[in-house]
């Protein structure tokens, strides 16, 4: 399984993007799909994640202004509204082909592929 990262840019503070990750390769009938994200000289954290079922989850940071969804197994997507400064990071998508409760979606170690990447800059 691959995933492609795509979207990333440079905006200006208060305004959006929004990314996509498509993965290619077998589909899977019970997944959990994620996003991370990785700004410079610190640790990537977590940021959004969705179900096969349609079941999402946040960090804090971003409750309210970013939204997760996918149109089907294959293809992912995070609509970054009101953006911040310390919004700027590297974003990664990330899936894992089983099922969890939410409460592990944070963890890093739950998912199995990742993307390389995609650069996010948001200027004050």
């Amino acid at each position: 399984v691959q995933l492609v990262e795509s979207g990333g840019g440079l905006v200006q503070a208060g305004g959006s993007l929004r990314l996509s990750c498509a993965a290619s390769g077998r589909t899977f009938s019970r997944y959990v799909m994620g996003w991370f994200r990785q700004a410079p000289g610190k640790e990537r954290e977590f940021v959004a994640a969705i179900n096969w079922s349609g079941t999402t989850y946040y960090a804090d940071s971003v409750k309210g202004r970013f939204t997760i969804s996918r149109d089907n197994a294959k293809t992912m997507y995070l609509q970054m509204n009101s953006l911040k400064p310390e919004d700027t990071a590297v974003y990664y998508c990330a899936a894992v082909d089983a099922q969890y409760s939410a409460s592990y979606y944070y963890r890093q170690t739950l998912y199995r592929y990742w993307g390389q990447g995609t650069q996010v800059t948001v200027s004050s």
